[in-house]
Order: structure tokens, then C-alpha cells, then sequence
């Protein structure tokens, strides 16, 4: 297939408002790709490259040679283009890699460089996200969109469900399960103001969770091989010898865990996010959280390598010696994880029959230093990737997850620091960003520190007053409410925003939307 027909179906899908137009006209550019071109095709039209790192930078996209006349690319040349780039290393590397990007992008016709450059920033806005292109796969292979999107969260890879799709029919989709190994996107839960709230959506009974502030892990062991992974769903094996430790001295010999991994005190209580995700200096001795002691075998683990101490809590079971969980009740999945793991690697759980009981439970998790609550609903499953009614969370604040659209310039002791942040909720309709206000509240020196160099290397544009920097860069915001404001375009601003801390385990794409905020506007339940 051409590269220039791939762009043009590009700019076609980014000028077209309707999502039914834009479904088909995806499907129509998925049919057109040979079978070989599929899998980089595909990440094209989402706005991806095939290869996650390629080296080139901002920086390396100025300055970039005149468009050709006329149309020579194809997509797999630019993959193979794309491939050569990513391969560059050692001596002499840079220049290099500019003399293949300036050779690819001389080959480029203008409309096929303005799609390179929204590939390799990453910032391709033409309104095909994942939704879209699950929907435009199934038109274009003719199978059940249903089939599609389940393949999705079990493999985790558009590229290689739109292969089996367009290769195999639902026949080939049918064939994804949870492979041991092969992380899942994370099942994840809805907020809510009060616990009162939560019930109302997830029924009861139901099942109160302590929630750690902690870095979401997912762990998949098969005999000897451990595997940890984020959030995101990078390995993240290495660094987490403590985690490996506690399971792999757990009896079964397959097993996928959903659950937190968290640094405490000498006394117990959980240390900072940032001390946790930083793996700070410290260590713990057996102590208790939520009720239950450090394993032995995080101890050691700890013990060898000096670092602190980041003991797993889990709340959930995929996977048992052959069995998939996923799409049995949470009971079961629970009373098996109960029967699997240590209790002193259990998140702090507690069945309720009304709000009394659950006020309580959030309260002592409160009191124990813990983020707050998870809400469950015992009869549903397990529904990866998705947010829905089934587990609700509740925190003793507000708080969202936005986009940094700019930064400006401090003045008095935060002189040559950037400092205080615009900040932006994501519109689902249209893919931009809607300003909500600005804060420089709960920034430390060391996290000034960070972010001016962090939003410098994000800058589209320098200022004296305001640098403005790709929307990227995803940070955790406490508040005290919304309200009514005619000063930004959403009519809404946060009261006494605060940042809580910046996460590098979401994408933009991932961030809270205007739909959230407006929920919180009007007091209803966000999610």
C-alpha cells in the first residue's frame, strides 16, 4: 500500500466528526494493506510506530529536508525505514540516525512528512483511538466487534488482533486466552465521593478493599519464570527482586496475581508514593499493614540487596495451575487467591451489608495511613481494561488525573524554576485538551527541580512568561471541589488544586476526562 493513500485516510479521519464515517474509513485503509504491512499499518492509523523507542527526539524532527514531488513510499518501506532508525547504536550514532531520518523524510511527499512527524512525537491527532480502531477492524474482517475488543484486553496489542482479524476471522480472535506471561490491561474502578456513593453502584453486599498508594503490579509465574509488570504493562521484573521473592515461594506453579507493591515504615505505615516508587533508602522490619506482616521472603529479598523494602499485597487471581479467573465471580477468584497466597500478602479485605460497616472500613484505612477504599461488587468479574460500576473507589480527597498544557516561569525563590502548572482535562469526543486552571501548590524544590527539566524537554514553545509543551506529561491534582468559572473554556475550575504526584505509569490518553470533572461538578459519581 501507498504511504501517501495511508496518510490520506489520516487527514480524511481527522477531518471527519462522525464516528460511524470515520470507523468506515479506517476499515476501507485496514482492507487495503497487504498482509504483511498489517501490523505497522495498523499503529499508523492509531497514530503509533511499530517500534516503541526509535532515538529520535523533538530536537531531531527540525530542520528536515524539502517534501518530495512525487510519491514513492510505501508502508513497509517505512517500516523498514523506521527499523533501520531504531537499530542505530554506539559511536557515532547520532549522526547517523539523522542521515536515515533526513533520507526517509526526503523521500516524503508534504502530506506523508506531516504524518511522520505526528508518528515519531507521538502525537498524531486525527481521532482514531483504540475504541475506533477495534470497531474498524471488526468492519474491515467482517467479525463481531465483541470478539474484537475481548482479543484486545487478552492480548493487549492492536497490531496483532487486526493480524488475526484480517488473517484469521473470529475464529483466529476466538483463539486469544490469558497467556501466562503476556500481561493484560488492568481491571479499574470508578471513583466516588463517599462510600456511600460506591454502594449505590456496586450493590450489596459487597466487598471493601483497603487501597495502597502504591505502584499497580501484575504477576505472572509459570514454574521458576517470574514476571512482573506495571500498570502500563512494562516489565518491571528487575526491579522488584522482593515481589519475585514472595512469589516464588508460593506453592502453585501458575499463577497471574493483580495487585500493589508498597514501601513501609519501621512502624508499618506506608511511606510516601514517591519514597516507594523511588525505592528510597530505607528498610522495614516485620511489621503490619491493613493487618497482615512483611512475608519472610520479602525480608530477605530485602536483606540481599540492601534496597527498601517493597512488600506485594494481592487482591485478585487471573490465573490458577491451568485455569483462567477472569470471567468467574469475584468470590471465587477471591476465596481461590485466599486459598493460594500467604495472608500476609493480602490486601486488607472485609465483606459489608451497608454503608455502616463500609464507613467504617474506610476509616481505619484512613487511620492506618492508606489512600482510602475499593468498593467491590462480588458477583462480577473480572473485566480487563475496562472502569466500570463493579469496583469503586473512594479517597478521603478529590482527585484527578490531567495534562500538563504549559508551565510559567517562577519568580522570587522558584526564580529560573518552571513552576506553576496549566492544567488540562481530556475531551473523549475530540482527543484535545480542556484547561481547567493552574497550581503551584504541593510542589517540593526536588520536584521543581525535576519538571523543569521534564517541561523543557516537552516545550513547543518558549516564552518569557509561558512555556508551552506537548500535552504528555500526566500528574495526579488534588482539590477541594469544582466550580462555575466563565475564566477557562470548560465554564468549570478546581477549588485549591494541589499536585499530589506526577504519573509516569499513565499516558495522556489514559488521563481523566472533562466528563469526569462535569460528574464531580454536579455531584454525581465519576468514573
Amino acid at each position: 500500500m501507498r504511504f501517501l493513500d495511508l496518510a490520506a485516510t489520516s487527514a480524511a479521519v481527522g477531518a471527519t466528526s462522525g464516528r460511524r464515517a470515520k470507523v468506515e474509513l479506517l476499515a476501507a485503509a485496514l482492507r487495503s494493506l497487504d498482509p504483511a504491512e498489517v501490523p505497522a499499518g495498523a499503529g499508523y492509523l492509531a497514530g503509533e510506530l511499530r517500534q516503541r523507542q526509535t532515538g529520535v527526539g523533538w530536537a531531531g524532527l527540525r530542520d528536515l529536508p524539502p517534501p518530495a514531488a512525487e510519491p514513492t513510499l510505501t508502508v513497509a518501506g517505512v517500516d523498514a525505514a523506521v527499523d533501520e532508525i531504531a537499530a542505530v547504536h554506539g559511536p557515532g550514532s547520532q549522526a547517523r540516525r539523522r542521515e536515515l531520518l533526513h533520507r526517509l523524510f526526503a523521500a516524503a511527499t508534504a502530506d506523508e512528512q506531516r504524518l511522520l512527524v505526528g508518528l515519531f512525537r507521538g502525537e498524531l491527532r486525527q481521532g482514531a483511538q483504540a475504541g475506533l480502531l477495534a470497531d474498524a477492524v471488526a468492519r474491515a474482517a467482517e467479525v463481531p466487534v465483541t470478539a474484537v475488543r475481548r482479543a484486545l484486553l487478552l492480548a493487549g496489542d492492536l497490531r496483532t488482533v487486526a493480524v488475526a482479524a484480517l488473517s484469521g476471522g473470529a475464529a483466529a480472535l476466538a483463539g486469544f486466552g490469558l497467556q501466562v506471561g503476556r500481561p493484560l490491561a488492568p481491571m479499574l474502578a470508578q471513583s466516588a465521593p463517599t462510600v456511600d456513593e460506591a454502594l449505590t453502584a456496586t450493590g450489596v453486599p459487597a466487598v471493601v478493599d483497603v487501597k495502597l498508594d502504591g505502584i499497580r503490579i501484575q504477576v505472572h509465574r509459570s514454574g521458576p519464570d517470574i514476571a512482573v509488570f506495571s500498570r502500563s504493562l512494562d516489565d518491571i521484573t528487575a526491579r522488584m527482586p522482593e515481589v519475585v521473592a514472595a512469589v516464588r515461594a508460593l506453592p502453585a506453579r501458575e499463577l497471574v496475581l493483580d495487585g500493589e507493591a508498597i514501601g513501609l515504615d519501621a512502624t508499618g505505615r506506608p511511606l510516601p508514593f514517591q519514597q516507594t516508587s523511588s525505592r528510597a533508602a530505607r528498610r522495614t522490619t516485620p511489621s503490619t499493614t491493613g493487618g497482615t506482616a512483611v512475608a519472610p521472603a520479602v525480608l530477605a529479598a530485602a536483606e540481599r540487596t540492601g534496597e527498601t523494602v517493597l512488600t506485594p499485597y494481592f487482591f485478585d487471581l487471573l490465573h490458577l495451575d491451568g485455569t483462567d479467573l477472569i470471567d468467574r465471580p469475584g468470590r471465587e477468584r477471591w476465596a481461590a487467591l485466599a486459598a493460594a497466597v500467604d495472608p500476609t500478602l493480602l490486601v486488607g479485605r472485609i465483606e459489608v451489608d451497608g454503608p455502616a460497616q463500609a464507613g467504617a472500613a474506610f476509616a481505619a484505612a484512613i487511620d492506618a495511613g492508606q489512600e482510602g477504599v475499593v468498593v467491590k461488587d462480588p458477583a462480577a468479574p473480572y473485566d480487563a481494561g475496562r472502569r466500570g460500576s463493579a469496583w469503586v473507589k473512594v479517597k478521603p480527597r478529590h482527585t484527578l488525573d490531567l495534562v500538563v498544557l504549559a508551565v510559567e516561569w517562577g519568580s522570587g525563590r522558584r526564580q529560573g524554576w518552571l513552576s506553576n502548572l496549566h492544567l488540562g482535562a481530556r475531551d473523549p469526543r475530540t482527543g484535545e485538551f480542556v484547561m481547567l486552571g493552574k497550581t503551584f501548590k504541593g510542589l517540593s524544590d526536588e520536584l521543581l527541580r525535576w519538571q523543569t527539566a521534564r517541561f523543557l524537554d516537552l516545550a513547543v514553545e518558549r516564552g518569557d512568561w509561558v512555556v508551552r509543551v506537548r500535552p504528555e506529561q500526566v500528574v495526579e491534582i488534588a482539590f477541594d471541589g469544582v466550580q462555575t468559572s466563565s475564566r477557562y473554556p470548560g465554564g468549570m475550575a478546581l477549588r485549591f488544586a494541589r499536585v499530589v504526584r506526577y504519573r509516569d505509569d499513565k499516558t495522556a490518553a489514559e488521563a481523566d476526562t472533562i466528563d469526569d470533572v462535569r460528574a464531580i461538578h454536579s455531584g454525581r459519581v465519576t468514573g
